[in-house]
């Protein structure tokens, strides 16, 4: 009789363990990147970008157009590097307005 209550017993504490598991995980990242924008993107035509989740299975950059789409870049690649540099600079924290 003390076989079948273990077994039960061992059976809902696996689940608990799973559930609890599963549920830290999270739905996955929101946004990934497959292909990737070779050419570079002039910087009037960029309002702002994001890293891709560290879930994604290639790191990436989501740059944001002003006509509202996503492009995605390599994170290696020098206009990257030179466009986030750029749109770091424009948004400095604590800087005056000119208006």
């Amino acid at each position: 009789m003390a076989a079948p209550r273990l077994a039960l017993a061992v059976f809902v504490l696996m689940l608990a363990v799973i559930t609890v598991t599963e549920g830290m995980r999270g739905a996955g990242p929101k946004k990934c990147c497959q292909s990737f924008n070779e050419k570079p993107v002039h910087k009037g035509r960029v309002v702002s970008y994001q890293k891709t989740s560290q879930r994604c299975p290639v790191p990436a950059i989501l740059f944001k157009t002003v006509a509202g789409r996503q492009l995605c870049a390599r994170p290696s690649a020098a206009w990257v590097k030179d466009l986030i540099s750029y749109l770091d600079g424009k948004s400095l924290p604590g800087e005056a307005s000119n208006l």
